[in-house]
């Protein structure tokens, strides 16, 4: 029985979730599988993989194919370097040990430049946002400034507009005068 290592579509439209399973070539797409091996989300940035190392090994050992998608992602988690490592123990070119040490020194750099992604994604992030709220403050600005231009009166030049401007201070004091006066 051909087995090969693949993704199975589930989520909803226009926002794919994955399944990692070992499965019978034969079967379809989304149908019958051996063992779920993990998941692989490609709407967040970067992509979320979780993924059981030592099942896809076990299952790359007993000559399972990956397909072109579930090799690159198998590459990504370390899954082949692994089974290479694996197969040098078996030859005798490395013992468990140093095979288990590089494997871990190469886990550490890989979560280093994820991590590294993540800090410079939320920078951008980050920038961007305060990018857009200067430019929020000042179009705030401008509106506020127009509306204050549109509120003031047109003041002529010069005496007359002194006195006009005295002229409509005093008219309110004398509208409340006439009210007291009424009542």
């Amino acid at each position: 029985m051909p087995v090969k290592i693949r993704l199975q579509r589930h989520g909803k439209k226009g926002k794919p979730f994955y399944w990692i399973v070992a499965a019978d070539s034969r079967a379809k797409r989304d149908g019958k599988f051996l063992e779920k091996l993990g998941t692989y989300n490609p709407n967040t940035n970067p992509a979320t993989i979780d993924l059981n190392i030592d099942g896809s090994v076990k299952w790359l050992q007993n000559g399972a194919q990956p397909t072109d998608t579930a090799k690159a992602i198998l590459s990504y988690r370390g899954v082949l370097l692994k089974h290479h490592l694996l197969g040098g123990v078996r030859k005798g070119a490395l013992t468990e040990e140093q095979a288990e040490e590089k494997f871990k020194a190469w886990l550490e750099e890989k979560e280093n430049k994820i991590a590294s992604k993540v800090d410079g994604l939320d920078k951008e992030k980050e920038k961007a946002r305060a990018e857009a709220l200067k430019a929020e403050k000042e179009v705030n600005e401008k509106r506020a400034q127009a509306a204050a231009e549109a509120a003031l009166p047109e003041a002529p030049e010069g005496e007359e507009a002194e006195a006009e401007v005295a002229a409509t201070e005093e008219a309110p004091a004398a509208e409340a005068e006439a009210s007291k006066e009424e009542e």
